[in-house]
């Protein structure tokens, strides 16, 4: 069997995005109050909840476009409540499922060249989404399930998880 970049990418990011809107549903569902939850942070040195949710959509929709070498939508970080939030997330849902999965055709070895205000990185399609995306990507949704979960919502381990693929 043969196991694709797309393989490894789409259906990864789509389950945490999916887990995601269902992190948010369940604390409109239990009564929280989005406008405190929108800035809850785990530490006064990290972002909120909403950066959190910007980060993982960003994530998710620049590595699908940098591997399957198509057009990133943007989007601006203006999102101040649950529903817009999910609106992202819906966009960046409809982005990813939207992508050929033929377009990823040779994206282990496409260069990937990532450049921050500090430095520059350049990975191998592979490289890029084993080593920087799946990592970068679970860490914000990770840690958009911890400030909830430090908030009272009674996330589970399975909420995370999610729908699983049994055999």
């Amino acid at each position: 069997m043969t196991l694709s970049i797309y393989d490894v990418a789409s259906p990864i990011l789509v389950r945490g995005l999916t887990n995601l809107s269902g992190f948010l549903d369940k604390a409109l569902a239990e009564g929280f109050d989005e406008a405190v939850l929108i800035q809850a942070r785990l530490h006064e040195d990290m972002r909120p909840l909403a950066a959190q949710v910007q980060l993982a959509s960003d994530s998710a929709k620049g590595s699908v476009a940098r591997l399957a070498g198509v057009d990133n939508p943007a989007m601006a970080d203006a999102e101040t409540n649950f529903a817009e939030l999910k609106d992202r997330i819906a966009r960046t849902l409809a982005f990813i499922e939207g992508v050929d999965p033929a377009a990823f055709a040779g994206a282990e070895t496409r260069p990937v060249t990532l450049k921050t205000p500090s430095r520059e990185m350049n990975f191998d399609g592979l490289g890029y989404l084993t080593s920087f995306v799946l990592p970068n990507f679970h860490f914000h949704v990770t840690t958009a399930y911890a400030i909830l979960r430090k908030e009272g919502v009674p996330l589970s381990k399975m909420d995370y998880l999610g729908r699983l693929s049994l055999i």
